[in-house]
């Protein structure tokens, strides 16, 4: 099994490559601090697995799953969080992600994931699981975008400019999710939407 680890801690980054190195059938072929670092090297290397955070700067664990997933279909993407954002959950499975596994969780149960992940399983810990059920994200993508790129701060023209909209197309949007989240802002929105793990 050939794995690249996208983690933007040094430390932990080290110590999975370290446990994983342990196992008779892998190989660990790269490791990288952010999405877009991981993305760049899948040019050169070949890769099974891409074992992968969410949060880190540049480009996230989700944004870089849903590239792999355009791009790079053979190649199955794992997540190990210490976030249980039900959010998270069901983005990371709407994009295709193979496995959901908190970081706390026993060596062997991520070396376990693997083998199933192989076998053609998913695998999401059952308590996650049915988080993620009982959550229900309102907003669609384009309203996600834009409250994101909101709440980091950009202008309505700045955000038109990046998601290639008119000013008015992103207004709507903005107000539809403040309304769809009962926020007071747009800041606001961002900031709920970001704790449930929607953008």
């Amino acid at each position: 099994m050939k794995i690249l680890v996208v983690e933007d801690q040094a430390l932990v980054r080290g110590a999975i490559c370290s446990l994983l190195s342990l196992e008779d059938d892998v190989q660990i072929v790269g490791q990288a601090e952010n999405g877009q670092v991981a993305l760049n090297m899948l040019a050169d290397l070949e890769v099974d697995y891409i074992l992968t955070d969410i949060e880190m700067p540049i480009m996230s664990g989700l944004e870089l799953a849903e590239i792999v997933h355009e791009k790079y279909s053979h190649i199955n993407v794992m997540i190990m969080t210490t976030f249980s954002k039900s959010g998270y959950i069901k983005r990371a499975m709407a994009l295709g992600v193979k496995a959901f596994v908190l970081k706390e969780a026993p060596t062997e149960y991520l070396v376990n994931a693997f083998t199933k992940v192989k076998n053609g399983e998913r695998v999401i810990d059952p308590e996650l699981a049915l988080m993620a059920l009982d959550d229900n994200d309102p907003l669609s993508n384009k309203e996600r975008k834009a409250i994101k790129l909101a709440g980091d701060g950009l202008k309505t023209e700045e955000i038109a400019q990046t998601l290639f909209l008119s000013k008015g197309t992103v207004r709507n949007y903005l107000s539809e999710a403040i309304s769809k989240l009962n926020a007071t802002n747009r800041v606001d929105a961002a900031r709920i939407a970001k704790q449930k793990g929607w953008i």
